[in-house]
């Protein structure tokens, strides 16, 4: 193989990773979107815990997202402005039932989920080519994981 070759190959991978990074960006965004939505539209006195909780993860999912601009942007590719988002998360819009506490806790979770799926993809990706985004994207996966750990023990306790 030709070095050539080779340098066409890392230039594909790379091109496959800012886009794996620009797919979890955008992700980030529309869960700091839909965390203000429903944290904010929620009602009643059982929604009070899980109000805090999506305030208080506003600001984590936020630094992600300013995390993986910054690594689209060492890599050379370049972060995209609003018209370019295509929304995704279904099950994270508010509830027409403003005391639908459930639903919202399924729509985190299935967020969560969304987002430890990408983040898998994107650390098998990046093994042995790209160890400082393989680092990060390791790290925001634990961080989703354990977001996914919290709303599954509320919905433990909002469904018995």
């Amino acid at each position: 193989m030709s070095a050539k070759t080779k340098k066409k190959g890392k230039m594909a991978i790379q091109d496959q990773i800012i886009a794996g990074l620009t797919d979890a960006y955008w992700k980030e965004i529309e869960t700091v979107q839909n965390y203000i939505a429903v944290s904010t539209n929620l009602d009643g006195v059982d929604a009070e815990p899980i109000k805090k909780a999506l305030q208080g993860d506003v600001a984590e999912e936020l630094g992600h997202a300013q995390q993986l601009a910054n690594r689209i942007r060492v890599l050379g590719g370049s972060v995209p402005g609003s018209m370019a988002f295509k929304p995704v998360q279904k099950s994270l819009q508010p509830p027409k039932d403003s005391t639908d506490v459930v639903a919202v806790i399924k729509g985190v979770i299935d967020a969560e989920e969304d987002g430890i799926a990408g983040y898998n993809k994107l650390i098998r990706l990046c093994d042995g080519v790209d160890f400082g985004t393989q680092d990060m994207c390791i790290a925001l996966l634990t961080d989703e994981e354990n977001h996914r750990r919290e709303f599954k023990g509320f919905l433990k306790q909002y469904t018995r």
